[in-house]
């Protein structure tokens, strides 16, 4: 089985530029995906999951 890393909220805001507040408000107002998983009471998404969101996206005013 191959090892997938799970991004937490930081690292997706890392990823995008954002603070990790910005990524928890898109969660709770529907814009990201549901967790691949929950670990501790906190959720997780695999890199493909989070990659797939991106570019599912509308453009960030040319970011």
């Amino acid at each position: 089985m191959t090892d997938r890393k799970l991004w937490s909220y930081q690292d997706i805001a890392a990823h995008i530029e954002v603070q990790p507040d910005t990524v928890r408000s898109y969660r709770k107002h529907g814009l990201l995906p549901p967790p691949d998983a929950v670990r501790h009471g906190k959720p997780y998404w695999y890199e493909d999951t989070v990659h797939a969101w991106i570019a599912s996206r509308p453009s960030n005013r040319g970011r």
